[in-house]
């Protein structure tokens, strides 16, 4: 299996796997397609519902890493939080299915709609992260969880630094060294000066929450304009709250299409605001904190294209090239307007 192939169950895995929950009669197994090509998902039915079968990436399979995220989706499950049900295997009732190196989870099925990119959804996507922070707020003092987020990271630079050989060999790169040269110097300038304008509000002195740290339209599934299900806590950390709203600001504002080649270079601004205000509606948020959010999803965009494209010069099925070139625009855009963002964020 190459790195461009999606992760697949075996059928004697998949047997052994179900073996130990306690489903009744199997109607149906089918693959989901659906989230990273690295976790094979497959829809169960049986006599007893509807259920997902996951299989965690290597990267994400670390047990300890595993507990936290479970811990985390209990405690928001009992307080009324819309994360999906875990479901504990016979006999010693975990939630951890471990065959070898694999981790296995087994969730109850919820349904719903992919997000739809109205107002009304997004402005949703902020009151429920907001939920979730204010919810979450007591664990903090007693979680040995995994801090770290996309920003100020060393490794996001060497990345950049490293990431010639992998674009250069991949078909949808022009030829054009000193232009590749150009872009990933940019990039890293544009990453080195939004983490210093972070870092001078004072972000490291703000309180620790528990971040889902992957809030974007795909972890959510909505019934009627509002949120039913939050899923993939697979990269769940203690780390300042802002981390979460800016990285849900950007994804739920973006603008994308078919390839990055042809994306618009500004974010929907009207989409943006709706965020933000659900965000504020539910949970009072410093102007400081707000006024990170330019800079920080200038720090999202690069974080999270780095690994991939130092991995494998792609990001999912897009070159890795056109993806920076993408990013390039949408950053010039975000410094152009950042003081407008910053004023809509703060209601001004």
């Amino acid at each position: 299996m190459t790195s461009r192939q999606p992760a697949t169950f075996g059928d004697t895995e998949l047997a052994v796997v179900l073996s130990h929950y306690d489903l009744g009669v199997i109607e149906s197994i089918r693959p989901f397609g659906k989230g990273s090509r690295k976790s094979p998902k497959v829809a169960v039915v049986s006599e007893r519902g509807k259920f997902l079968l996951k299989r965690r990436a290597p990267s994400r399979s670390e047990r300890n890493r595993v507990r936290v995220a479970h811990a985390v989706q209990r405690h928001l499950l009992e307080a009324g939080f819309p994360a999906v049900k875990l479901i504990p295997a016979r006999g010693d009732g975990r939630t951890i299915v471990q065959l070898r190196d694999d981790v296995y989870e087994l969730f109850e099925f919820t349904p719903g709609q992919a997000y739809d990119q109205s107002v009304e959804e997004t402005r949703d996507a902020g009151v429920i992260l907001a939920s979730l922070h204010t919810s979450t707020a007591e664990l903090v003092p007693q979680w040995p969880g995994f801090r770290g987020s996309y920003h100020d990271l060393p490794g996001v630079r060497s990345g950049l630094c490293n990431m010639g050989p992998k674009l250069q060999s991949h078909d949808s790169f022009t030829g054009d060294d000193a232009e590749l040269a150009s872009l990933t110097q940019f990039l890293l300038e544009s990453y080195d000066n939004a983490a210093d304008a972070v870092n001078a509000v004072g972000v490291t002195s703000w309180p620790e929450r528990v971040n889902h740290s992957d809030w974007h339209p795909g972890n959510l599934l909505f019934r009627r304009k509002r949120v039913v299900a939050v899923i993939d806590f697979d990269s769940v950390r203690l780390t300042q709250r802002v981390m979460d709203i800016a990285n849900g600001a950007l994804q739920f504002s973006i603008i994308s299409g078919a390839d990055p080649a042809d994306w618009p270079e500004g974010l929907d601004e009207d989409r943006f605001a709706a965020f933000i205000e659900g965000y504020t509606s539910t949970a009072p948020v410093m102007d400081e904190e707000l006024q990170t959010v330019p800079p920080l999803m200038i720090e999202a965009l690069i974080g999270e294209c780095v690994a991939p494209i130092t991995e494998t010069g792609s990001v999912g099925r897009w070159s890795g090239y056109r993806v920076l070139q993408m990013i390039r625009r949408k950053i010039e855009w975000i410094i152009a307007h950042q003081e407008r963002l910053i004023g809509c964020a703060i209601g001004r």
